[in-house]
Order: structure tokens, then sequence, then C-alpha cells
């Protein structure tokens, strides 16, 4: 089970990715915020393994938010800004959705999440079973 934190500034924003992450299985919403400085308590508080990021909102900015991290889950960021693309490439991002968020592209941004779990988890098993001689 994936944990998932929802941060927007928007409710109906939230309550769309809330939406379609109950269509899936495997991914467990554990909070949804609707600033950064509510979303950083739920991070000292918990283990978050997705962040669904909204980028403009007030006080401070999902990417600046995300940056000063210091222990990052992954991210997928969710604005109705094409401006902020590259940051989100920057910050090495899953993925990047434009609202308003379809379900399949929703979808696809999970499946690549999932992806990169399962490609993290076998080179962890590879290296268990054959470690590197140094």
């Amino acid at each position: 089970m994936y944990t998932c934190l929802i941060v927007d500034d928007e409710e109906l924003a939230r309550e769309l990715i809330e939406t379609h992450l109950k269509q899936l299985d495997g991914f467990e919403l554990v909070a949804s915020c609707n600033s950064a400085i509510e979303a950083s308590k739920i991070l000292q508080q918990q283990s978050i393994d997705l962040l669904f990021l909204d980028i403009e909102m007030p006080v401070l900015k999902g990417t600046d938010f995300f940056k000063n991290l210091i222990v990052k889950p992954h991210v997928i960021f969710t604005t109705a800004y094409r401006d902020y693309a590259l940051d989100g490439f920057e910050l090495n991002a899953v993925d990047y959705l434009l609202k308003p968020i379809t379900f399949s592209r929703f979808f696809m941004a999970t499946e690549k999440f999932i992806s990169l779990q399962n490609t993290r988890s076998t080179s962890t098993e590879v290296e268990k079973n054959h470690p590197q001689k140094g």
C-alpha cells in the first residue's frame, strides 16, 4: 500500500485527486491539505510515498516547499500552469499533471510511479543477492 498526501489550495482540485485515487488499488490517502505549511506537519509525523503537490499556492509555492524538504517523497505536480514544467523536471518529479486532471492522465502518472517503485525494489533485491566487490 502506497501512502499519499494531497496538497492544493483549491478544494475542488483536492476532491478530484481524491476521487481518482479511490478508483485505484494500492493507494492510501493519509491526508489532504490546503497549504504547504499544513503538509509540512503531516510529513513530520508520517512517512509518505507519493505527494500530489500543487505549485501556485499562497504563502509558499509547491516547488519551493518541495526543494526545502529534507526527506523527499516521490512527487507528482498538479497545476494549471505549463510554465513550471521545467521546474518539475529539475526536481525529478514522477510526473506533471495539468488541471483539470482527467482520470486517464492521472492513471498514467500513478502507473509511472508504480513502475519506479518496482524498478527500485528490483534493483535492491539484485544488490542484496549480488553485492558489489570492492
